[in-house]
């Protein structure tokens, strides 16, 4: 009975005891230094001028938006993993025939397009007998596009090997225009 009625008395005592040590009190802002314009080494602070800053960020936003501009421009440079030749970058892009090409590839996707969205119109107006006539029209454009796009890489495909022959062979007359190069096998006889 001791016990418990000590227990109870030292759980008021603590209960009593606990708000008055654990008071919030704000805690005072600790003051800024009166030092004017002089640091503790004795040299002055830098003023900042924020009309500076800005103009200076201005400057180099239009900088870096010039420079993203000039590089689509030039293009990539014309060496590739390795030294294996693999960008070509400005060479394809202002070759004439390829800017023929895709000049014409542009026109007859336009001209496939108008045609596909005149017959969605039409399937969307017509009757259910005629319905089936439009989708197969539909196929039947659908597949010719699908054969032109073939043709149109085939003819881009082999000028890129045109493009990358005139490349070496001009690369290889500018570095080393004295020797030939001939393939080892043309000097080989074959057995049959």
């Amino acid at each position: 009975m001791k016990i418990k009625t000590l227990l109870i008395v030292s759980a008021i005592g603590i209960a009593l005891a606990t708000p008055e040590s654990l008071q919030a009190q704000a805690k005072p802002k600790p003051g800024k230094p009166d030092v004017g314009d002089v640091k503790e080494g004795g040299k002055e602070r830098p003023k900042i001028d924020i009309a500076k800053i800005k103009e200076r960020l201005k400057a180099a936003f239009e900088k870096r938006k010039k420079d993203q501009g000039d590089a689509k421009k030039k293009g990539h440079k014309i060496k590739g993993k390795g030294g294996k030749g693999g960008a070509f970058g400005k060479l394809v892009r202002d070759d004439e025939k390829v800017k023929e090409l895709r000049e014409a590839f542009q026109a007859a996707a336009k001209e496939q397009h108008e045609k596909v969205k005149d017959l969605h119109k039409q399937l969307k107006d017509a009757s259910d007998e005629d319905k089936d006539g439009l989708r197969e029209q539909l196929k039947g454009l659908r597949t010719d596009w699908v054969e032109s796009m073939k043709g149109n890489r085939e003819e881009v495909r082999a000028r890129l090997k045109e493009i990358r022959e005139e490349f070496k062979n001009s690369v290889t007359k500018s570095s080393t225009p004295t020797t030939t190069v001939t393939p080892i096998r043309a000097n080989k006889p074959r057995h049959s």
